[in-house]
């Protein structure tokens, strides 16, 4: 499926010192974040939030949580299938994850923390706290400049008190007994089930990205940016105007990649397609759908053998 390719995907600064609200540069901020997001799903986003004090704390605070037990990892068990503990699968025996949902409160945190370090642990509580803190400011600053974008800030404004955070730390093993340039599947090619993606790694890449023309990217970016990502809800609620761009990691033999992503979720609260993004060239293709129980539909035999699970679950068939 596709061929690699040197395109480049756009980088934004929305660090603070850039971000006017009252200038004719915010205007333009906004529009080229929705335009990047229109034709790549994604783009990356140069962002000064997270310090690189914390930064670094916070991957060494991954390493330390990659290096606990199997048995003390596998606790870690959420409702939502995927979002707990994931490792050394058949299918991709290169990734581990873990998840903390709701990372953006205190007590999950400390909670997840207590889970996995009964004694406690509480430089690891306070980094991954700080950070989800953090990363989910630059959510909102996007959510921002997009709604603004489409003239569409009350319908976000009525949704922003729903939403939640899940982080998940990730180590992708790299690919022993390969060639120097041979890659090996780091994860499937896939889309993201929830509302928004924000990924931040170390310094080693690994992400690929499908562009509509079916080329892979290659994406670098540096150890201070993000990669801002369109998940299938988001893609429902701005009626396909934004699509969840397909995406996988593939692995060298150099060094292990290690990733933190926050994920936002809609939860109880049933997301309308805004009247603003329904025209004669973009006719309505969504009904109102919930989020959360869209990922609980995706990992049932319909969702996961649909060519288009978040379609199968609200989109509307034309005639």
């Amino acid at each position: 499926m596709g061929s690699l390719t040197k395109t480049k995907l756009p980088t934004i600064d929305l660090r603070s010192k850039s971000l006017n609200l009252d200038s004719s540069s915010w205007v333009t901020k906004c529009n080229e974040v929705t335009r990047a997001l229109e034709q790549y799903g994604c783009f990356i986003a140069t962002f000064d939030g997270v310090s690189k004090e914390l930064r670094d704390a916070s991957f060494l605070a991954l390493q330390e949580l990659f290096d606990l037990p199997t048995e003390v990892k596998v606790q870690n068990v959420l409702d939502t299938p995927y979002n707990g503990y994931i490792g050394r699968q058949i299918m991709v025996p290169l990734y581990e994850s873990l998840g903390i949902e709701y990372a953006t409160t205190k007590e999950a945190v400390e909670s997840f923390t207590k889970l996995m370090w009964p004694s406690g642990n509480q430089s690891f509580c306070e980094n991954m706290f700080m950070y989800s803190k953090a990363v989910a400011e630059l959510d909102k600053i996007v959510m921002k400049m997009i709604s603004q974008s489409y003239g569409i800030e009350h319908h976000y404004e009525s949704l922003r008190g729903s939403a939640t955070y899940l982080l998940k730390p990730t180590k992708y093993l790299r690919a022993q007994g390969t060639e120097k340039f041979e890659k090996m599947m780091g994860i499937l090619p896939h889309t993201d089930k929830c509302f928004m993606t924000y990924l931040h790694q170390d310094e080693v890449n690994g992400l690929e990205i499908l562009t509509k023309d079916g080329e892979w990217i290659e994406v670098e970016y540096p150890p201070s940016s993000f990669v801002v990502m369109a998940a299938d809800a988001f893609m429902a609620w701005t009626n396909g105007r934004i699509e969840a761009p397909t995406h996988r990691v593939m692995m060298t033999n150099d060094n292990d990649r290690y990733v933190l992503g926050l994920f936002t979720t809609i939860r109880d609260h049933i997301l309308q397609i805004p009247q603003e993004l329904v025209d004669e060239n973009h006719p309505l293709q969504y009904k109102p759908f919930d989020n959360y129980k869209y990922m609980q539909f995706y990992y049932t035999e319909e969702g996961v053998n649909a060519e288009s699970a978040i379609k199968t679950y609200c989109g509307i068939q034309s005639q």
